[in-house]
């Protein structure tokens, strides 16, 4: 990068190139932690280079994902805390990435930003970073672009791009799903990364301090209590839990028959879509194991006048459960095993039966 390259012109509109070089020499460190076997180019050309290990695959598949973070970026910016934000935009590539039995091998991120603050960007970028180590991706470029007028100078929007690799006869994709199948839950971290226009309702995060424990922010006092002496925001922020590690463990232990990332539109939009017509999966609600920062957020906002439903829950967020994962009933407790030596607490929590609804919660 040049030195010579700086525009008064272009600065005195809002945008500053120099900024921006600021911010690629803060980030360079976080990148090069993710660079694994296959990275051919640093960041900073036009392309990101990566020659992919295909030694043993019949027939090589390239499988895509792409999201964002959605509002729950509006809470980091709250908060001025954005080291994790990255996490969520990466888990929410690569957990899809997953479901059909792919592995993430690269990624790339785009920040738009109202003004260009070199650590803020870099503090994205590391979380961004972190994420694909968890992830056992390579994070081989990106882009920042700078929107004065556009934006407010403290807001920005991340978004993230991830490619993954399968052999095309080992992709899951339902066809080999039958009735007693086991439905296998991993556990989320938190809310992950969906839902958080209602869930900036329900805590009303613009007129609260966030850095304050819930008990002296929230309507609903006992409800607050679950959420302990954690600062309200950090309870809202925690990373989304990405999987990719503990799953393919499982899929070199187990004959999976689908898998489930429940994001957006919770279990009654993401479970389905693993299941071939004719079955569905049935859960008993009780056995879901709620994580209490669900049970906090129904409570509060019922005690603002506005009571969510418990269907209405298990629709918009994870309840506790962010990935299932479905194995033969023989299977089912050397998937568990296996995820629990991995680090994932997981558990059975419904099976695979006959039916026109492809889930059922009783």
């Amino acid at each position: 990068m040049s030195s010579k390259s700086k525009s008064d012109a272009y600065a005195a509109a809002g945008v500053d190139i120099e900024a921006g070089y600021e911010g690629v020499k803060l980030m360079k460190k976080h990148v090069e932690r993710t660079f694994i076997p296959g990275v051919v180019s640093d960041i900073g050309g036009f392309g990101g280079l990566f020659v992919p290990d295909i030694k043993g695959m019949e027939e090589p598949v390239l499988v895509s994902g792409t999201d964002g973070v959605g509002t729950k970026q509006r809470i980091a910016q709250l908060m001025d805390k954005h080291d994790t934000v990255g996490i969520d935009c990466v888990a929410m590539c690569v957990n899809d990435i997953i479901c059909c039995g792919a592995k993430p091998i690269i990624f790339l991120d785009y920040i738009a930003i109202g003004k260009n603050d070199p650590h803020k960007v870099a503090d994205l970028v590391a979380g961004v970073a972190e994420g694909c180590v968890q992830a056992g991706c390579a994070l081989i470029g990106g882009e920042t672009a700078e929107h004065p007028g556009t934006m407010t100078a403290d807001d920005y929007d991340l978004a993230g791009f991830s490619v993954g690799i399968a052999d095309k006869p080992s992709i899951i994709d339902n066809s080999r799903m039958k009735e007693g199948d086991a439905v296998i839950a991993l556990p989320s971290t938190g809310i992950h990364s969906n839902g958080f226009s209602l869930v900036r309702k329900v805590f009303d995060v613009e007129n609260i301090d966030l850095h304050k424990p819930a008990r002296e922010v929230m309507t609903d006092k006992a409800a607050a209590e679950l959420l302990g002496d954690t600062p309200i925001g950090e309870a809202l922020l925690v990373p989304t839990k990405i999987y990719v590690k503990p799953v393919l463990k499982v899929l070199e232990s187990c004959h999976v028959h689908g898998i489930s990332h429940i994001t957006g539109g919770g279990f009654y939009e993401n479970v389905p879509r693993s299941i071939p017509d004719g079955l569905g999966a049935k859960i008993k609600e009780a056995d879901v194991r709620v994580l209490p920062v669900f049970k906090a957020m129904q409570a509060e906002s019922a005690a603002k006048g506005f009571p969510i439903s418990d269907r209405d829950m298990f629709n918009t967020f994870n309840m506790g459960v962010g990935m299932v994962v479905i194995v033969p009933a023989e299977e089912k407790e050397t998937a568990v095993s296996v995820l629990q030596e991995n680090g994932i607490d997981a558990y059975v929590v419904g099976e695979i039966v006959k039916s026109e609804d492809k889930i059922t919660i009783f």
